[in-house]
């Protein structure tokens, strides 16, 4: 293949890599002078049985795919048969795949981990919006370019691949690893089992190793149908159990248990991402140890055997995991209870008078304080409740309870102007006797003038509006001639108007010219037919035109657009009205027989008169003519001619 030129178009420059299904290539568009990846699938799978019904399946899908664009997706250029090759151009994207990376690292950080699937999900939304399913999402087929970022190959491939082979010979096409079970037991797929690809995809990037194995591909084929993924944990404790609750949404065996799409995956990978916390995010999975049995050394698409559905597959228990060394965490319990102290006996008697002296000051003292706190200065009363009386009522109700009020003024939207909204400090509150109470007397609800809108449009006035601490009602839509399309015509209470700062504003917006069945004017008057158009307020063009037309001078013989079109008020509307019959150019009849020259002047739709010279033979030649031969005239005007 190296140096072969595809199609007149594509020379092959080098081979990239090799799969299942197809080789790629770098080649080189000599049309649009750039570097491409072409993709040329196995001659044997246009060479099958069904070759003929492949190649029609792959262009349509190649089709569908090349509809497709998004940054995270490889783009499709092209797609052709050139001889026994079936081909697909693509961008070539300069970098790695998944698999190179993993196979390189074995684990990825759990941040990465679901940064690179959250690039998957994003692009496979948007080909499931439009109805086309991936079928084979798989490290090989995600791309890192040369900034890390990923790109996911190969859309419509695996489709046109498996629907013929599955159609043909009872086989599904399809990488083992990462095939859903509905694909293997009933050859069926759908946007759910690309979301179980992905969540294979993402199982192997934090473990660092794939969910199932076995000696061979229909071994794991059948896990896929018969086991549950094991929980990520379970190989990797420390693994929280949000990320485990996500790979078990994502791979359900049921589809119906699924994220219906990409598109809802992807909502639920970003609410998980959300309960990570950063050192975990950080964190990456030690490499796994031991030996893992694998199918075979690569990720190949692999053509499988159907398994019937329902069937029972007797398979031997899995692998034994190796134990993850944890380590131990001791904590130190530290006895906080305190030291009990003896008590110092008193070691003379005088210390005895000395403390009932003591004794009895401190009695003393706690007798004036509690006079002090009760009766006196420091005594504590309640603020009584005041709430919905007048001012001075307030006033004296404080006063009465021995304290002092103070009023304030404010805005309420619920308590009328002039009555206590309550108090501060509030209302069965405790307070020292003689202290300071602020009465808050209602001003009323705050007042605002509303501001001018008319003339903006719907969206600019709902900002301005509820900027202004005004919220928006009503909006009645009103057909106008002159104000255009969801402009503001007036508002309800009108600008400039004080209201209340919250109050509901009533807009009225155009609805634009009303839309009416177009007069059909033809055959009236010039006069007439402006003025029937005139009541729908349309503008009206008049072009005078000579026709051919059976209609009178004076009268609309055309109109655009015709009559009974559907169209708008304050529309261009042109009329055409008759000048009068195209006009006649007189021939010249003299020399010619009188009466075939009555006979010709006739055909031409002129009306003969004839003047007899007396003297003259009955079959006399016309000697002269009124109008002169060149004369234009219409139709139907007379023609006098002398013989």
């Amino acid at each position: 293949m190296l140096g072969r030129l595809i199609d007149g178009r594509y020379e092959v420059r080098e081979r990239v890599a090799a799969g299942g299904m197809a080789t790629v290539y770098l080649a080189f568009d000599k049309r649009l002078e750039r570097d491409v990846a072409l993709k040329v699938m196995h001659n044997r799978l246009a060479n099958e049985p069904d070759g003929r019904e492949f190649v029609h399946r792959f262009r349509r899908e190649a089709k569908a795919a090349a509809r497709l664009t998004h940054p995270g997706m490889v783009r499709v250029y092209d797609q052709g048969v050139d001889g026994d090759i079936s081909y697909l151009t693509m961008e070539y994207v300069r970098g790695q795949n998944l698999r190179h990376r993993i196979s390189r690292e074995a684990t990825i950080p759990v941040g990465e981990a679901l940064a690179i699937t959250e690039a998957v999900l994003d692009a496979l939304a948007a080909a499931h919006r439009q109805g086309l399913v991936h079928r084979d999402i798989k490290p090989e087929n995600v791309l890192l370019d040369d900034d890390g970022r990923p790109r996911v190959a190969d859309f419509g491939l695996a489709r046109a691949v498996t629907e013929v082979t599955s159609t043909a010979t009872g086989t599904i096409m399809g990488t083992v690893a990462y095939l859903g079970p509905e694909l293997v037991s009933r050859g069926q797929a759908d946007a759910r089992t690309d979301v179980y690809s992905v969540g294979i995809l993402l199982y192997e990037m934090v473990t660092g190793r794939q969910p199932f194995t076995g000696n061979s591909a229909i071994e794991v084929a059948s896990r896929h149908v018969h086991e549950d993924v094991p929980p990520p944990s379970s190989h990797v404790p420390w693994l929280p159990p949000e990320l485990d609750h996500l790979i078990e949404a994502f791979t359900a065996r049921d589809p119906a248990a699924r994220p219906r799409d990409a598109v809802a995956a992807l909502s639920m990978l970003r609410q998980t991402r959300t309960m990570m916390d950063d050192p975990t995010m950080a964190r990456r999975a030690d490499s796994p140890s031991g030996t893992i049995p694998v199918v075979n050394n690569s990720d190949d698409t692999t053509v499988l055997n159907a398994v019937p559905a329902g069937s029972t597959v007797a398979l031997p228990i899995g692998l034994g995991e190796p134990i993850a060394d944890l380590g131990t965490i001791e904590a130190e319990i530290i006895d906080d209870d305190p030291e009990a102290q003896e008590p110092v006996p008193i070691q003379h008697r005088a210390l005895w008078w000395a403390g009932a002296i003591a004794a009895a000051i401190l009695f003393l003292g706690a007798l004036g304080l509690w006079w002090y706190n009760s009766s006196g200065p420091g005594a504590y009363t309640t603020v009584p409740p005041v709430a919905g009386n007048t001012q001075a009522e307030a006033l004296s109700i404080l006063a009465s309870a021995g304290l002092e009020g103070v009023v304030d003024h404010v805005y309420h939207d619920d308590v009328i102007e002039g009555r206590v909204i309550g108090t501060d400090p509030p209302e069965q509150s405790q307070v020292l006797n003689s202290s300071e109470v602020t009465v808050l007397v209602s001003l009323g609800p705050l007042m605002a003038e509303v501001p001018e809108v008319v003339g903006t449009s719907e969206a600019e006035a709902r900002a301005t509006l509820e900027e202004a601490g005004f919220t928006v009602g009503d909006v009645t839509y009103v057909f106008s001639d002159t104000v255009p399309e969801s402009e503001v015509t007036a508002t309800t209470p009108s600008a400039g108007e004080t209201v209340r700062h919250d109050a509901s504003i009533v807009l009225v917006v155009s609805g634009g010219p009303e839309p009416i069945k177009i007069p059909n004017v033809v055959g009236n008057s010039e006069e007439t037919a402006v003025g029937i158009l005139g009541v729908y307020a349309l503008e009206i063009t008049v072009v005078h035109e000579r026709t051919n037309e059976d209609v009178a001078k004076g009268r609309v013989f055309r109109q655009d657009p015709a009559g009974n079109a559907d169209g708008f008020r304050t529309q261009a509307v042109t009329i055409y009205v008759s000048a009068g019959s195209p006009l006649i150019t007189i021939p010249d009849y003299t020399g010619v027989p009188g009466d075939e020259a009555t006979e010709r002047a006739e055909e031409l739709g002129l009306k003969v008169e004839r003047a007899k010279i007396p003297g003259r033979p009955k079959d006399a030649e016309v000697v002269g003519q009124q109008p002169s031969p060149g004369t234009e005239v219409e139709r139907g005007s007379t023609l006098i001619l002398y013989y």
